[in-house]
């Protein structure tokens, strides 16, 4: 029986593949998933062909030198669709990429840093090519934060698969 690491390991590998073979060019805004997302494309060879970069955002500081908007955040909130959809665009703009995925939220606990903060509630968007789609899912609690990321992780490699297949 495959594990979700390797379904998800698997998840990726396609998709990279229908990248290269398609030669659409992605990027990644990543702040709960701390660069999890661009690791898993980078796993399969010649994707230097596509990645054209990745942006990890763990704070709001980062996020707006990155291109979002503070005034985004202000109004909406940092763990809100609003700004995964900023993430996903200034990095795609950023990068010049025709892909763009910004994914923002809370895993296990609480940011004290941050007032909007769910455990669980994760925000991500996907830009293509300036169409963009975003999405708000709810993770349910995990054994670790790893398995929190995992699971984010899978959800935008199925809306990935999805866009491309």
């Amino acid at each position: 029986m495959e594990t979700r690491l390797q379904l998800v390991h698997e998840a990726y590998r396609a998709i990279t593949k229908a990248l290269i073979e398609e030669n659409i060019s992605i990027t990644t805004m990543e702040s709960c998933t701390a660069g999890l997302i661009a690791s898993l494309i980078t796993d399969t060879e010649g994707s230097s062909a596509i990645l054209r970069g990745a942006y990890i955002t763990y704070s709001n500081q980062a996020k707006i030198k990155a291109g979002v908007s503070a005034e985004i955040i202000k109004k909406y909130g940092v763990y809100s669709i609003e700004t995964a959809r900023a993430m996903a665009s200034a990095c795609r703009h950023s990068f010049d990429a025709d892909i763009g995925i910004g994914v923002t939220g809370s895993m296990g606990n609480i940011d004290p840093a941050n007032g909007d903060s769910v455990p669980g509630e994760i925000y991500f968007a996907i830009d293509f090519k300036g169409a963009v789609k975003s999405h708000h899912i709810k993770i349910l609690p995990q054994e670790s934060r790893f398995d929190y990321k995992l699971a984010v992780a899978a959800a935008v490699a199925k809306e990935l698969t999805e866009l491309l297949f």
